[in-house]
């Protein structure tokens, strides 16, 4: 049995070189405990020999989600980068299936106790803790964002009301009844209370429900400031970039604080971060973008080495933040399996975000439908017009100028009518690939 170590009390707080002791002490436990016990890993390196220091861990190999997911079709149910007995196994998981098909998550009692603590914190950065009600809209069948967050939730000493996904009309009594003052939702959630306000709660205005904190995650567009403003504005709460993680690595890892518009990396007691290039690393140092590297430090079921998580970050600040938090701050510029290549130039959905956002006369609902598998020479946008808005040569050529200008890449704009996309309780799917 291996004795993961738990969280750090004030870890955000800390110094970095603080930090990086406990890193250092962490390692050498955690790297023996995975070559031991995890056959996954002594298959993928081949007989090396894992480094003895942290400083040495770009010599190993990369794993990404297709290893894991190969694995787990071969030794199911939980692949054989489980270490742990599965007697040791407390809670079971599922990924949302986003980039693939859906894989098990395996959580011993202190890994769950570990993603609870390092999801707090990132949630007490953004303002919740004691005297709050907050409910909970997402999915709680499987999906880590559902129970999992939950306990991050409660982790902060917020009173947690575990609503779920569906019955959008009696989430608005509820959130009356029970004077309910936070929601943790997805980005694009808001609209659908928004619409279903407008058809069966007559005179009701998003305002009028009193929600004081919004804390979103599961999906992009928090970075985009056009978009939180149009939030507040309607709203009238304080939006927070309050849930981001990676669901083989953990639920929640990073948060935005109340003074700052990035997030926090919150798990630096769980878990080792590098940047890349491809294959080659890149300086831990502010304004550096790359693909993020995770590495568990402390893990009992699953533990991963070298994990490309798929999500390109830019470090925004490795000092102290105006918070008092130490904790390194980033922005998430998108996923690597959803940039589209136009004309050499790498554009991701927040991005497009950024320009749709600027328009009052769009929705900020989108959508990119390419029509083949590439090369692009141009970019294919749907956006839905605003209430009240209706088509017109004029609006389209100024949002075309619009995406030339502050993103260099020409785009095909097609403006479709109010209400036309769909909007959803759960993620939002913005990049539509033809099928092969």
């Amino acid at each position: 049995m291996y004795d993961a170590p738990g969280p750090v009390p004030d870890f955000d707080f800390r110094p970095p070189g603080e930090a990086r002791l406990v890193q250092a002490s962490r390692w050498p436990r955690q790297i023996a405990y995975v070559a031991e016990h995890s056959a996954f890993y002594r298959a993928l390196w081949r007989g090396r020999t894992p480094p003895a220091t942290l400083d040495a861990i770009a010599e190993m190999p990369f794993s990404d989600k297709e290893m894991l997911r190969a694995d787990q079709a071969a030794h199911g149910p939980f692949g054989s980068y489980l270490a742990s007995d599965s007697s040791r196994i407390n809670r079971i998981h599922r990924t949302s299936g986003t980039t693939g098909v859906a894989m098990n998550i395996a959580l011993s009692r202190a890994d769950a106790l570990l993603t609870a603590a390092v999801g707090g914190r990132a949630l007490r950065a953004s303002g919740l803790g004691p005297g709050h009600r907050v409910v909970h809209t997402l999915n709680y069948q499987l999906w880590m964002g559902g129970l999992t967050d939950h306990m991050n939730l409660e982790a902060t000493g917020a009173t947690v009301i575990p609503y779920g996904v569906g019955n959008t009309d009696r989430l608005i009594h509820t959130i009356r009844e029970l004077g309910i003052t936070a929601i943790s939702c997805t980005p694009s959630y808001p609209a659908v209370l928004e619409r279903v306000l407008a058809e069966k709660f007559p005179g009701v205005k998003p305002r009028d429900l009193g929600l004081k904190l919004g804390l979103f995650g599961g999906e992009a567009g928090l970075d985009n400031l056009d978009f939180r403003r149009r939030l507040e504005e309607t709203w009238g709460f304080q939006v927070r970039n309050a849930n981001y993680g990676v669901s083989d690595v953990m639920s929640l890892f990073a948060g935005q604080c109340e003074l700052s518009n990035d997030l926090h990396f919150m798990g630096g007691d769980a878990m080792f971060a590098e940047l890349v290039d491809g294959d080659a690393p890149l300086p831990w140092a502010d304004g550096t973008t790359g693909e993020l590297v995770l590495t568990h430090l402390s893990k009992e079921c699953q533990p991963l080495v070298r994990f490309r998580s798929g999500d390109v970050i830019t470090l925004t600040g490795t000092g102290r933040c105006a918070c008092g938090r130490w904790t390194p701050r980033l922005r998430v510029v998108g996923r690597a399996d959803d940039m589209v290549v136009v004309r050499g130039l790498n554009v991701f959905p927040t991005a497009v975000a950024a320009v749709v956002n600027g328009f009052q006369e769009l929705s900020g609902e989108y959508r990119i439908v390419l029509p083949h598998g590439g090369p692009y020479d141009r970019l294919p946008i749907e956006a839905e017009l605003a209430e009240g808005q209706s088509q017109s040569a004029p609006l389209t050529e100024s949002i075309e100028r619009a995406f030339k200008s502050v993103i260099g890449a020409t785009a095909e704009v097609t403006l479709l009518a109010p209400h036309s996309l769909p909007r959803t309780e759960g993620k939002t799917r913005r990049v539509f690939r033809p099928k092969a």
